[in-house]
Protein backbone atom coordinates (compact mmCIF):
# COMPACT_ATOMS: atom_id res chain seq x y z
CA UNK A 1 0.00 0.00 0.00
CA UNK A 2 1.46 3.60 -1.23
CA UNK A 3 2.36 5.78 1.62
CA UNK A 4 -0.29 8.46 2.59
CA UNK A 5 -0.05 11.32 5.32
CA UNK A 6 -1.60 10.53 8.21
CA UNK A 7 -5.79 12.37 8.54
CA UNK A 8 -5.52 15.79 9.65
CA UNK A 9 -6.26 16.16 13.41
CA UNK A 10 -9.82 17.43 13.94
CA UNK A 11 -12.10 17.77 16.86
CA UNK A 12 -13.38 14.18 18.49
CA UNK A 13 -16.86 15.41 18.58
CA UNK A 14 -17.17 16.70 15.11
CA UNK A 15 -20.66 15.24 13.87
CA UNK A 16 -19.33 15.31 10.06
CA UNK A 17 -16.40 13.15 10.65
CA UNK A 18 -18.88 9.92 9.67
CA UNK A 19 -19.91 11.58 6.31
CA UNK A 20 -16.30 12.59 5.91
CA UNK A 21 -15.18 9.30 6.04
CA UNK A 22 -17.86 7.74 3.80
CA UNK A 23 -16.84 10.52 1.23
CA UNK A 24 -12.86 9.71 1.74
CA UNK A 25 -14.23 5.58 1.07
CA UNK A 26 -15.88 6.63 -2.38
CA UNK A 27 -13.02 8.85 -3.53
CA UNK A 28 -9.72 7.27 -2.42
CA UNK A 29 -10.30 3.70 -0.63
CA UNK A 30 -6.60 3.66 0.64
CA UNK A 31 -7.22 7.18 2.48
CA UNK A 32 -10.38 6.48 3.84
CA UNK A 33 -9.26 2.76 4.94
CA UNK A 34 -6.53 4.75 6.72
CA UNK A 35 -8.74 7.11 8.50
CA UNK A 36 -10.99 4.33 9.58
CA UNK A 37 -8.23 2.31 10.99
CA UNK A 38 -7.15 5.32 12.65
CA UNK A 39 -10.57 6.02 14.43
CA UNK A 40 -11.22 2.28 15.54
CA UNK A 41 -7.81 2.49 17.39
CA UNK A 42 -8.87 6.02 18.47
CA UNK A 43 -11.99 4.53 20.25
CA UNK A 44 -9.90 1.51 21.47
CA UNK A 45 -7.46 4.08 23.36
CA UNK A 46 -10.77 6.29 24.40
CA UNK A 47 -11.94 2.64 26.14
CA UNK A 48 -8.50 2.39 27.86
CA UNK A 49 -8.38 5.95 29.30
CA UNK A 50 -11.81 5.71 30.51
CA UNK A 51 -10.66 2.45 32.52
CA UNK A 52 -8.12 4.08 33.88
CA UNK A 53 -10.05 6.71 34.91
CA UNK A 54 -12.74 4.76 36.29
CA UNK A 55 -9.62 2.99 38.89
CA UNK A 56 -8.92 6.27 40.53
CA UNK A 57 -10.91 7.34 43.38
CA UNK A 58 -13.80 9.85 42.31
CA UNK A 59 -14.77 11.48 45.94
CA UNK A 60 -12.43 14.89 45.06
CA UNK A 61 -13.18 18.52 46.14
CA UNK A 62 -13.27 19.01 42.04
CA UNK A 63 -15.18 15.98 41.14
CA UNK A 64 -18.47 16.31 40.05
CA UNK A 65 -20.95 15.15 36.92
CA UNK A 66 -19.50 18.19 34.88
CA UNK A 67 -15.92 17.58 35.47
CA UNK A 68 -16.04 14.13 34.48
CA UNK A 69 -18.07 15.00 31.71
CA UNK A 70 -15.45 17.19 30.31
CA UNK A 71 -12.61 14.93 31.63
CA UNK A 72 -14.41 12.42 28.66
CA UNK A 73 -14.40 14.92 25.86
CA UNK A 74 -10.75 15.50 27.01
CA UNK A 75 -9.78 11.63 27.10
CA UNK A 76 -11.89 11.20 23.57
CA UNK A 77 -9.51 14.37 22.25
CA UNK A 78 -6.21 12.42 23.21
CA UNK A 79 -7.36 9.27 21.90
CA UNK A 80 -7.72 10.72 18.84
CA UNK A 81 -4.83 12.85 18.42
CA UNK A 82 -3.01 10.09 19.41
CA UNK A 83 -3.95 7.84 16.57
CA UNK A 84 -3.87 10.24 13.86
CA UNK A 85 -0.44 11.44 14.80
CA UNK A 86 0.82 8.04 14.79
CA UNK A 87 1.94 8.10 18.50
CA UNK A 88 -0.76 5.44 19.47
CA UNK A 89 -0.43 1.62 19.88
CA UNK A 90 -0.21 0.87 16.54
CA UNK A 91 -3.41 -1.16 15.95
CA UNK A 92 -4.56 1.32 13.24
CA UNK A 93 -1.58 0.23 10.87
CA UNK A 94 -2.20 -3.63 11.50
CA UNK A 95 -5.63 -2.81 10.89
CA UNK A 96 -5.09 -0.67 7.37
CA UNK A 97 -2.45 -3.89 6.55
CA UNK A 98 -5.12 -6.72 7.30
CA UNK A 99 -7.92 -4.68 5.46
CA UNK A 100 -6.30 -3.52 2.78
CA UNK A 101 -5.91 -6.94 1.46
CA UNK A 102 -9.28 -7.22 0.88
CA UNK A 103 -9.00 -3.57 -1.42
CA UNK A 104 -6.49 -5.13 -3.63
CA UNK A 105 -8.71 -8.23 -3.88
CA UNK A 106 -11.55 -6.28 -4.88
CA UNK A 107 -9.56 -4.51 -7.78
CA UNK A 108 -8.46 -7.87 -8.65
CA UNK A 109 -11.36 -9.02 -9.18
CA UNK A 110 -12.53 -6.21 -10.80
CA UNK A 111 -10.18 -6.08 -13.59
CA UNK A 112 -11.29 -9.98 -14.10
CA UNK A 113 -14.87 -9.02 -14.63
CA UNK A 114 -13.68 -5.85 -16.83
CA UNK A 115 -13.33 -7.97 -19.68
CA UNK A 116 -16.72 -10.25 -19.56
CA UNK A 117 -18.48 -6.53 -19.39
CA UNK A 118 -16.88 -5.09 -21.90
CA UNK A 119 -18.22 -7.81 -24.43
CA UNK A 120 -21.63 -7.46 -23.43
CA UNK A 121 -21.39 -10.80 -21.29
CA UNK A 122 -22.80 -10.50 -17.71
CA UNK A 123 -22.44 -13.90 -16.65
CA UNK A 124 -20.86 -14.99 -13.65
CA UNK A 125 -16.81 -15.80 -13.17
CA UNK A 126 -16.56 -19.47 -12.92
CA UNK A 127 -15.87 -20.62 -9.35
CA UNK A 128 -11.88 -21.47 -9.67
CA UNK A 129 -11.56 -17.58 -10.72
CA UNK A 130 -13.74 -16.46 -8.37
CA UNK A 131 -14.05 -18.74 -5.23
CA UNK A 132 -10.64 -17.07 -3.26
CA UNK A 133 -12.22 -14.00 -3.12
CA UNK A 134 -15.76 -15.18 -2.14
CA UNK A 135 -14.53 -16.99 1.11
CA UNK A 136 -16.04 -13.98 3.80
CA UNK A 137 -20.24 -14.05 3.69
CA UNK A 138 -22.26 -11.16 3.96
CA UNK A 139 -22.78 -10.88 7.44
CA UNK A 140 -26.32 -12.13 8.22
CA UNK A 141 -26.42 -14.73 5.53
CA UNK A 142 -25.72 -18.47 5.72
CA UNK A 143 -22.63 -18.62 3.58
CA UNK A 144 -22.76 -21.08 0.11
CA UNK A 145 -21.22 -24.29 0.29
CA UNK A 146 -19.52 -23.47 -2.88
CA UNK A 147 -17.43 -20.74 -1.61
CA UNK A 148 -15.89 -23.43 1.02
CA UNK A 149 -14.88 -25.81 -2.04
CA UNK A 150 -11.56 -24.57 -2.59
CA UNK A 151 -10.40 -24.49 0.85
CA UNK A 152 -9.79 -28.34 0.48
CA UNK A 153 -6.67 -29.61 -1.03
CA UNK A 154 -5.72 -27.96 -4.17
CA UNK A 155 -6.51 -30.55 -7.07
CA UNK A 156 -4.55 -31.14 -10.51
CA UNK A 157 -5.01 -28.39 -12.64
CA UNK A 158 -5.17 -31.33 -15.74
CA UNK A 159 -7.87 -33.35 -13.74
CA UNK A 160 -11.34 -32.63 -15.14
CA UNK A 161 -14.54 -31.99 -12.65
CA UNK A 162 -15.80 -35.64 -11.58
CA UNK A 163 -19.78 -36.85 -12.30
CA UNK A 164 -20.95 -36.64 -8.59
CA UNK A 165 -23.20 -38.97 -7.25
CA UNK A 166 -26.90 -37.71 -7.18
CA UNK A 167 -27.18 -38.65 -3.45
CA UNK A 168 -23.51 -37.02 -2.41
CA UNK A 169 -24.56 -33.41 -3.70
CA UNK A 170 -28.76 -34.03 -2.02
CA UNK A 171 -26.41 -35.11 1.18
CA UNK A 172 -24.36 -31.96 1.48
CA UNK A 173 -27.70 -29.63 0.68
CA UNK A 174 -29.32 -31.68 3.33
CA UNK A 175 -26.97 -31.00 5.61
CA UNK A 176 -24.79 -27.95 5.54
CA UNK A 177 -26.96 -25.43 7.11
CA UNK A 178 -26.69 -27.59 10.26
CA UNK A 179 -22.41 -27.75 9.60
CA UNK A 180 -22.46 -24.14 9.37
CA UNK A 181 -24.44 -24.17 12.72
CA UNK A 182 -21.56 -26.71 14.34
CA UNK A 183 -18.89 -25.19 12.89
CA UNK A 184 -19.53 -21.74 14.64
CA UNK A 185 -19.57 -23.13 17.94
CA UNK A 186 -16.34 -25.22 17.09
CA UNK A 187 -14.38 -23.17 15.09
CA UNK A 188 -13.90 -26.50 12.52
CA UNK A 189 -14.73 -25.38 8.76
CA UNK A 190 -18.25 -26.57 8.27
CA UNK A 191 -16.50 -28.75 4.99
CA UNK A 192 -14.85 -30.92 7.33
CA UNK A 193 -17.99 -31.72 9.66
CA UNK A 194 -20.01 -32.59 6.36
CA UNK A 195 -16.80 -35.12 5.72
CA UNK A 196 -17.04 -36.44 8.69
CA UNK A 197 -20.81 -37.00 8.83
CA UNK A 198 -20.60 -38.70 5.32
CA UNK A 199 -18.18 -40.81 6.53
CA UNK A 200 -20.34 -41.97 9.13
CA UNK A 201 -23.31 -42.15 7.12
CA UNK A 202 -22.27 -43.05 4.02
CA UNK A 203 -23.29 -40.01 2.54
CA UNK A 204 -26.52 -40.94 4.35
CA UNK A 205 -27.30 -44.39 3.02
CA UNK A 206 -26.03 -46.11 5.82
CA UNK A 207 -27.69 -44.15 8.87
CA UNK A 208 -28.13 -46.12 11.89
CA UNK A 209 -31.45 -47.09 12.12
CA UNK A 210 -33.72 -49.11 15.10
CA UNK A 211 -34.97 -52.70 14.42
CA UNK A 212 -37.82 -51.06 13.06
CA UNK A 213 -35.99 -49.05 10.74
CA UNK A 214 -37.11 -45.91 12.36
CA UNK A 215 -34.05 -43.19 11.42
CA UNK A 216 -32.03 -42.14 14.39
CA UNK A 217 -30.65 -39.18 12.64
CA UNK A 218 -27.50 -40.24 14.01
CA UNK A 219 -25.18 -38.94 11.20
CA UNK A 220 -21.71 -38.92 13.25
CA UNK A 221 -22.28 -42.49 14.75
CA UNK A 222 -22.21 -41.54 18.56
CA UNK A 223 -22.94 -44.38 20.63
CA UNK A 224 -25.33 -43.83 24.24
CA UNK A 225 -22.95 -44.16 27.18
CA UNK A 226 -24.04 -44.65 30.95
CA UNK A 227 -24.60 -41.12 30.61
CA UNK A 228 -26.97 -40.55 27.96
CA UNK A 229 -30.30 -39.81 29.22
CA UNK A 230 -32.10 -39.51 25.74
CA UNK A 231 -33.75 -41.91 23.16
CA UNK A 232 -31.44 -44.61 21.89
CA UNK A 233 -31.70 -47.33 18.89
CA UNK A 234 -29.58 -50.40 18.72
CA UNK A 235 -27.48 -51.44 15.36
CA UNK A 236 -24.91 -53.36 14.41
CA UNK A 237 -21.18 -51.99 13.33
CA UNK A 238 -18.13 -52.42 13.05
CA UNK A 239 -15.48 -52.39 15.67
CA UNK A 240 -11.59 -53.27 15.58
CA UNK A 241 -10.10 -55.40 18.42
CA UNK A 242 -6.30 -56.17 18.08
CA UNK A 243 -6.26 -54.83 14.83
CA UNK A 244 -9.27 -57.21 13.97
CA UNK A 245 -12.73 -56.22 12.44
CA UNK A 246 -15.91 -57.46 14.23
CA UNK A 247 -19.43 -57.32 14.13
CA UNK A 248 -20.89 -55.93 17.48
CA UNK A 249 -24.63 -54.63 18.57
CA UNK A 250 -24.31 -51.70 20.63
CA UNK A 251 -26.51 -48.47 21.57
CA UNK A 252 -26.53 -45.02 19.84
CA UNK A 253 -27.84 -42.20 20.47
CA UNK A 254 -31.12 -41.36 18.89
CA UNK A 255 -32.21 -37.23 17.39
CA UNK A 256 -35.29 -36.08 16.15
CA UNK A 257 -33.70 -34.12 13.33
CA UNK A 258 -30.09 -33.75 11.82
CA UNK A 259 -30.02 -30.25 13.31
CA UNK A 260 -30.19 -32.09 17.21
CA UNK A 261 -27.33 -34.45 15.24
CA UNK A 262 -24.71 -31.94 14.96
CA UNK A 263 -25.37 -29.94 18.07
CA UNK A 264 -24.73 -33.07 20.36
CA UNK A 265 -21.74 -33.77 18.06
CA UNK A 266 -20.60 -29.96 18.35
CA UNK A 267 -21.25 -30.09 22.24
CA UNK A 268 -19.55 -33.34 22.56
CA UNK A 269 -16.21 -31.76 20.92
CA UNK A 270 -16.58 -28.82 22.84
CA UNK A 271 -17.24 -30.20 26.48
CA UNK A 272 -15.06 -33.44 25.65
CA UNK A 273 -11.19 -32.58 27.06
CA UNK A 274 -10.36 -35.74 24.85
CA UNK A 275 -11.17 -33.40 21.58
CA UNK A 276 -9.27 -30.54 22.66
CA UNK A 277 -6.72 -30.99 19.95
CA UNK A 278 -9.92 -31.13 17.45
CA UNK A 279 -11.41 -28.05 18.01
CA UNK A 280 -10.28 -25.61 16.00
CA UNK A 281 -8.66 -27.54 13.14
CA UNK A 282 -8.18 -25.56 9.98
CA UNK A 283 -6.25 -28.45 8.17
CA UNK A 284 -8.53 -31.24 6.82
CA UNK A 285 -5.82 -33.84 7.48
CA UNK A 286 -4.83 -32.40 11.29
CA UNK A 287 -8.50 -32.55 11.97
CA UNK A 288 -8.93 -36.37 11.33
CA UNK A 289 -5.78 -37.26 12.88
CA UNK A 290 -6.66 -35.52 16.24
CA UNK A 291 -10.23 -37.12 16.01
CA UNK A 292 -8.27 -40.74 15.56
CA UNK A 293 -5.49 -40.10 18.37
CA UNK A 294 -8.29 -38.80 20.60
CA UNK A 295 -9.84 -41.95 20.55
CA UNK A 296 -13.35 -41.20 18.12
CA UNK A 297 -12.82 -44.77 16.28
CA UNK A 298 -10.97 -47.87 16.55
CA UNK A 299 -10.62 -48.01 12.87
CA UNK A 300 -6.90 -47.82 12.39
CA UNK A 301 -7.31 -46.23 9.14
CA UNK A 302 -9.82 -43.89 9.58
CA UNK A 303 -8.05 -40.98 10.10
CA UNK A 304 -6.48 -41.84 6.14
CA UNK A 305 -10.50 -42.43 5.44
CA UNK A 306 -11.69 -39.13 6.39
CA UNK A 307 -8.91 -37.13 4.44
CA UNK A 308 -9.76 -38.81 1.58
CA UNK A 309 -13.29 -37.27 1.54
CA UNK A 310 -11.95 -34.23 2.82
CA UNK A 311 -9.89 -33.93 -0.16
CA UNK A 312 -11.33 -35.76 -2.46
CA UNK A 313 -13.26 -34.74 -5.78
CA UNK A 314 -16.52 -36.18 -4.73
CA UNK A 315 -16.96 -33.94 -1.86
CA UNK A 316 -15.42 -30.68 -3.66
CA UNK A 317 -17.92 -31.27 -6.61
CA UNK A 318 -20.87 -31.70 -4.32
CA UNK A 319 -20.05 -28.15 -2.41
CA UNK A 320 -20.12 -26.55 -5.71
CA UNK A 321 -23.02 -28.32 -6.21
Amino acid sequence: MANIQSTPTRAAFDVKSTQDLRSQFQKNPEQGLKAAAQQFEAMFLQMVLKSMRDATPQDGLMNSDQSRFYTGMLDQQMAQDMSTRGSGIGFARLIEQQLGRNLVAGDAAAQLDAPAKAAGNDLPLAVSDTAHLRHVPVPGQLPTSAAYADRLAPRPAATAPTEVPANSREFVNRVWPHAVEASRSTGIPPQFLVAHSALESGWGRSEVRGSDGANSHNLFGIKAGRNWTGPTVEATTTEYVDGQARQVVERFRAYASYEESFRDYAALLRSNPRYSGVIGSQDGMEFARHLQQAGYATDPAYADKLSRIINGPTLRQALIG
